[in-house]
């Protein structure tokens, strides 16, 4: 399905993100990525991602979640890419241009969050537990996500390829410390980025089906579906 993306501009406080919105006919939710890492909203990987949840009738909001002039001084220096409260902040001021954007104010909301920015999408969750309905972590750094993680109540996959050992066990790790609705899920023989054959289609279909789950109702009773 080809979704026409439209140019948004996020207005914060102080200083305005880029975007792009796409919106599938009759979306029946709205899902919200936080990059990570350098990345952008140009990120192949992400757009891949957003592909399947449209074909999946779900709407995509992709954002830079720093300024040109940041992203100009976090090429050189990698500082603000792992400034974790800056990308939290900046997350959630994006839930809330969403929340009221009068295009996807309707809609249940998720968050899909890559590389640090998966920390970001948890604190947000956290501190926005009437919005954000469901969380994905794609390659995350949740363990990153200090003092947030028990207070998560969204749904939350959290998807680390089986050949990045290092970050499995630190998704174990925040994991355990997850107390709603969690799954992890081991992609057999990807590495982090999940460049093998295959690998990153897996990743965006386990995502798709998680919210379109999860973004169809209420879905906090449930019992939790540990699985690692």
């Amino acid at each position: 399905m080809s979704v026409v993306a439209q140019p948004v501009r996020v207005d914060l406080a102080g200083l305005t993100l880029n975007g792009d919105l796409h919106l599938p006919a009759g979306a029946r939710g709205v899902v919200v990525f936080a990059h990570g890492s350098g990345s952008s909203r140009h990120s192949t990987r992400n757009r891949a991602v957003a592909d399947v949840l449209h074909q999946a009738e779900l709407g995509t909001l992709l954002l830079d979640l720093l300024t040109d002039d940041e992203e100009r001084i976090d090429v050189v220096t990698a500082e603000l890419r792992f400034d974790i409260p800056l990308l939290a902040e900046r997350v959630v001021g994006a839930v809330e241009w969403a929340a009221a954007h009068e295009q996807t104010s309707t809609l249940p909301l998720g968050l899909f969050g890559a590389s640090t920015g998966a920390a970001a999408a948890l604190i947000s969750a956290a501190k926005q537990p009437a919005i954000v309905r469901a969380v994905v972590s794609r390659g995350g750094r949740p363990d990153l996500a200090v003092g947030a993680l028990e207070a998560v109540v969204a749904p939350t996959l959290l998807l680390v390829g089986g050949r990045d050992r290092v970050v499995i066990e630190l998704n174990r790790q925040a994991f355990a410390r997850l107390n709603g609705v969690r799954r992890m899920e081991i992609v057999s023989g990807a590495t982090h980025l999940f460049e093998e054959a295959g690998a990153l289609r897996q990743v965006s279909q386990l995502a798709s089906d998680w919210f379109v789950r999860h973004l169809a109702g209420p879905d906090r009773s449930s019992a939790n579906q540990a699985r690692t």
